[in-house]
């Protein structure tokens, strides 16, 4: 009884061990090392039967596929909740010999991937396996490796694939624009019979209320700040004090790091500091909304810009949140009295800066528009707003927000409500203009594919030459 017990041990964390691995690769299914000799190979050095044993089916430039890695896309499709029914291994080798191409154009076109930030993306996917499984040398184990550094120089290279590809394709589509005049004749251009329908949506706006934080309260983060600061002159580790101490769950456990140009979305604040250092500099403490942070700049590349950061923010006590909410308790007796609109509130009550000059109107984050689809819409935004009729204004609610923990108070309203339609030019343009542009940027990579495959070694041996790949990977 015990033997089984352990049998389905091992049986349970091998599952959770391949499940993290394979969840962790959505954009890049394979899962193999680069092998640089075979690129300079030409198909006569190659031998077929040698191929066939060491299991390689293609080879694009600097990179092979293995014919494992068609079992491992099949299995991360299926890992994910997806169907595997309609997919051919044509088809998934397809998508390998993409993912190569991607990331051997990658390097040809000197896109950089640093150690820095493939350390900090290797660790992050460690920490969550070894929190699933509890032991690294489990992690270690499953996948045939002798050591943590011999599976973490494997896993390395994994992620930098992985990153490069991810890099190429997305410096390739942000070339693409689209003029108003494209979007109108892409509109024109679908049968009235094949135009989409949209679903219900609503556009919301909000008031939000901070707490006011003390002098003091202050002082003393400025204070705990300035003293990691001088422990890092003194030549601790900035990446280990960003682990220990940073309140930023997006970039704690990677020693706070970021990569970001002067386009990143970051608030002005925390940009305007990072683009004033220099390599190796560490800024004095300074505050953004989110609280107080300091930065040390690892690395400057032209316009970019890498980075480590350290944000902590000040305790809010019982007494700011009485009173934060005591006053947003008065706006809204206002705004039910008919005192003051709801739009004219926010612009001049409302702590929230991103939405006080709109009136308070809130800006959809995945279409950058003011409507929220409400079957994707944030679970906690839509249980917020889903019973309001119209112009109600919500009771005082207390937010926290997720990454930094920040707590504030708010009050939101329905402003306007669409029901679900069909395409219109002039009600959907932003929608439509989004699928114009999509379709823009697939016809771009296609052009990108077919000079790239020209320019590029790929071979593919056995039985997968009789596939009908989409791009010509056979050079037909």
């Amino acid at each position: 009884m015990l033997l089984k017990k352990l049998q389905l041990k091992t049986i349970d964390y091998k599952l959770v061990l391949t499940m993290c691995f394979l969840l962790f690769f959505s954009s890049m299914v394979s899962a193999q090392e680069i092998i640089p000799d075979v690129v300079a190979q030409k198909p006569a050095e190659v031998p077929v039967g040698r191929q066939k044993i060491d299991g390689i089916i293609a080879t694009v430039g600097d990179y092979i596929v293995l014919d494992s890695d068609i079992d491992k896309g099949f299995l991360e499709i299926t890992a994910q909740g997806g169907s595997v029914k309609d997919i051919t291994r044509c088809q998934m080798l397809g998508k390998l010999l993409e993912d190569k191409l991607y990331a051997h154009q990658a390097i040809q076109d000197s896109i950089i991937v640093s150690d820095a930030e493939i350390r900090g993306m290797m660790e992050d996917r460690l920490n969550y396996m070894v929190k699933q499984v509890g032991d690294i040398n489990k992690v270690v184990e499953y996948y045939k490796k002798s050591s943590v550094e011999e599976f973490k120089t494997y896993f390395a290279d994994i992620l930098k694939e992985q990153k490069l590809a991810s890099e190429m394709r997305d410096k390739i589509i942000k070339e693409v624009e689209i003029t108003p005049e494209e979007v109108r004749n892409f509109f024109k251009k679908i049968p009235k019979d094949e135009l989409p329908t949209f679903g219900a949506e609503m556009e919301v706006a909000q008031i939000v209320v901070e707490p006011k934080v003390s002098k003091e309260d202050k002082q003393k983060v400025i204070d705990r700040l300035n003293a990691i600061r001088q422990d890092v002159i003194a030549g601790s580790s900035f990446a280990t004090k960003a682990v220990l101490y940073s309140m930023d769950p997006g970039s704690s456990s990677n020693g706070g790091y970021y990569k970001m140009t002067r386009k990143t979305p970051f608030v002005k604040e925390f940009k305007d500091v990072a683009f004033s250092l220099q390599e190796g500099e560490i800024s004095q403490p300074f505050e953004t909304t989110f609280g107080f942070h300091i930065i040390m700049v690892d690395k400057i590349k032209g316009q970019e810009v890498e980075l480590r950061h350290i944000l902590i923010s000040p305790t809010v006590s019982e007494n700011a949140l009485k009173e934060a909410k005591d006053r947003i308790t008065n706006i809204r007796n206002k705004i039910v009295n008919k005192e003051v609109s709801f739009a004219d509130a926010a612009r001049t009550e409302s702590d929230e800066k991103e939405t006080r000059a709109n009136g308070g109107i809130l800006i959809n984050p995945n279409t950058q528009d003011t409507r929220f689809e409400l079957t994707k819409m944030d679970p906690q935004l839509y249980s917020q707003v889903s019973n309001l009729k119209d112009t109600e204004v919500s009771q005082p609610l207390l937010n926290v927000d997720e990454k930094s923990g920040k707590k504030t108070y708010k009050i939101i309203t329905v402003t306007n409500r669409i029901n679900e339609h069909t395409a219109d030019y002039a009600l959907d343009y932003t929608k439509i203009k989004d699928l114009a542009l999509k379709e823009k940027q697939i016809d771009a990579i296609a052009k990108w594919f077919d000079k790239k495959i020209k320019d590029t070694y790929i071979k593919i041996i056995g039985e997968y030459r009789q596939c009908n790949f989409a791009n010509n990977w056979l050079k037909k």
